[in-house]
């Protein structure tokens, strides 16, 4: 089982399903996490991702109290998006529509 991020699993369960009635903190996406997504081409793979996915990785980035830590997560994030199939390296697949 993947990491939850403080989160129990029935909140993942519905942040998953999109039933989620969570009223998680909305974190705000800083500049340089928006300058590196366009310049790398990665905006709309970023936009593709569930909202509560877009949400952990800029609470994740946001979090960290040094420039050089934020720099890191921001590569990872990066790297997953690029990849498409890793979310806070874990397997990711996602779910197809009709």
């Amino acid at each position: 089982m993947g990491h939850n991020w403080g989160y129990t699993h029935q909140e993942v369960l519905l942040a998953e399903s999109g039933s989620s009635t969570l009223s998680r903190p909305i974190h705000p996406m800083p500049g340089f996490v928006t300058a590196a997504l366009v310049e790398s081409g990665l905006l709309e793979a970023y936009q593709n991702r569930p909202p509560y996915q877009q949400n952990d990785y800029m609470g994740w980035i946001n979090r960290a109290k040094r420039a050089e830590t934020q720099q890191r997560r921001l590569a990872q994030m990066l790297h997953e998006r690029a990849r498409g199939d890793l979310y806070m390296k874990m397997d990711y697949q996602p779910k197809r529509g009709p």
